[in-house]
């Protein structure tokens, strides 16, 4: 078992160093510092299954590093929740395969609901319907899953994350948050005791 373990960390850390790196990344950034932390919109996050999992988690990432940020289910989208986009607002959505038929249909109400609302989608598919018509698509390199048979999302959500891990620290990086800034959204816990040790407080 431990040769096994120690394989699928292979196969994992192989898929994260294997993200295409493109200026793609820097595009995605300056549409979220723009749209949020300049004209005051908000991050929406979208995914459905795990996917929607992952986005839920940069969501709350991003809004404990000083972005707005709100997971939208995409199935309650269609049943009122769309009403939480706003002007100004950056869709940000996971879709795997870049044709979830929930997402694609996010995408079209959304736009029937503002037509210059941009989106970032991250997906394993470059040629797919949502990656085509995103503002900025953000590649997985389409990992091979570890699972057994090939189908349980593993290495794909792990890639998933680590995209997510990235757009944040860089839009950190360009907007100047400081350890005193995190400390004031974390409060309870180890992290806001540490942070507001960190600050002085």
């Amino acid at each position: 078992m431990i040769e096994s373990i120690q394989n699928l960390l292979k196969q994992e850390a192989q898929a994260v160093l294997n993200i295409p790196v493109t200026d793609a990344y820097e595009k995605a950034v300056n549409l979220i510092v723009e749209q949020v932390h300049q004209k005051g919109g908000k991050l929406v996050t979208s995914g459905m299954g795990k996917a929607g999992q992952i986005a839920m988690n940069i969501a709350t990432t991003f809004c404990s590093t000083g972005i707005p940020a709100v997971f939208l289910h995409p199935s309650e989208a269609q049943h009122g929740d769309l009403g939480i986009l706003q002007k100004n607002d950056v869709l940000l959505i996971i879709s795997n395969s870049g044709k979830t038929r929930e997402i694609v249909e996010l995408t079209q109400l959304a736009h029937n609901l503002d037509s210059d609302l941009p989106f970032i989608v991250i997906t394993s598919n470059p040629d797919s319907p949502l990656a085509k018509e995103s503002d900025v698509c953000l590649c997985t390199g389409r990992p091979d899953e570890v699972c057994l048979i090939g189908m349980t999302p593993t290495t794909s959500t792990t890639v998933m994350t680590v995209i997510g891990d990235i757009l944040v620290v860089q839009t950190m990086k360009r907007t100047g948050f400081t350890i005193a800034e995190y400390s004031k959204r974390h409060h309870g816990g180890y992290l806001g005791e540490k942070s507001r040790s960190l600050c002085g407080e």
